[in-house]
């Protein structure tokens, strides 16, 4: 059996960053069942928290995983669940644009402290401020020159 630990921050909005995610039951709700149905699938969730309009989480792939495949699996079953409980007023979706970074091993305490302080972070800062903060720190835009 081969032991691999790979580490990725995923960061996904809902569709046009609507809030759909209003309350903090209902985000709670939608993070337990992410990582329910993720454990299902062999999906290594270490964290997730999030805001009204996006989501982030602390994944370490498995030896036959890809980041395309994690992010489609996790983000199309839980729209698709949300949809099928009528859990927003609104039909729900993702965005299809999500970023993923890998965290090394001394980093990945850093990370999670991130995650879960969303509901503080976010009264100081908007999602839109948050993810080009992150594109910078993790030297996304550097792709782009």
């Amino acid at each position: 059996m081969p032991f691999v630990k790979v580490y990725f921050h995923y960061v996904w909005s809902t569709k046009n960053r609507d809030p759909f995610l209003n309350s903090k039951e209902l985000r709670s709700k939608v993070w337990n069942h992410i990582r329910d149905n993720s454990k299902k699938n062999w999906i290594f969730i270490d964290h997730i928290n999030g805001y009204s309009e996006h989501c982030h989480c602390l994944i370490s792939l498995g030896v036959d995983q890809t980041i395309q495949k994690v992010a489609q699996l996790i983000k199309g079953e839980s729209s698709f669940w949300i949809i099928k409980n009528k859990l927003t007023l609104n039909k729900f979706e993702w965005q299809d644009e999500y970023l993923a970074a890998s965290v090394s091993e001394s980093g990945v305490k850093k990370v999670r402290e991130y995650i879960k302080n969303q509901e503080t972070h976010h009264k100081h800062k908007t999602f839109k401020e948050e993810y080009l903060a992150l594109i910078k720190n993790y030297n996304f835009d550097e792709i782009k020159k």
